[in-house]
């Protein structure tokens, strides 16, 4: 008798935006640490670190209201590397 496997298309399309949304949010918290980097180094102007630090509010208010809109919490977006931890730096208190 074949196999059938239930597959939710609910379940399946939040799990796939939590996919996405964890890339995402790697990739906002490496741009992040590049910045603060290049901010400490000296090597950006005001207009610069202005226009960064508006950049990054923006996305990271984004990357919540998607969160919201498909039930996920920040948390969510974290994978376990096994030996070599979560993938997502831990959530600063705040």
């Amino acid at each position: 008798m074949a196999r059938r496997v239930a597959v939710d298309p609910e379940g399946v399309g939040r799990d796939l935006a939590c996919l996405v949304l964890t890339v995402v949010e790697l990739l906002r918290e490496l741009m992040e640490r590049q910045a603060i980097r290049r901010v400490e180094e000296g090597g950006l102007d005001e207009e610069q670190v202005e226009a960064i630090g508006l950049t990054l509010m923006a996305l990271e208010e984004r990357m919540a209201e998607l969160r919201d809109h498909f039930g996920l919490e920040p948390g969510d977006l974290n994978l376990d590397l096994g030996p070599l931890g979560p993938l997502l730096a831990p959530e600063e208190p705040g």
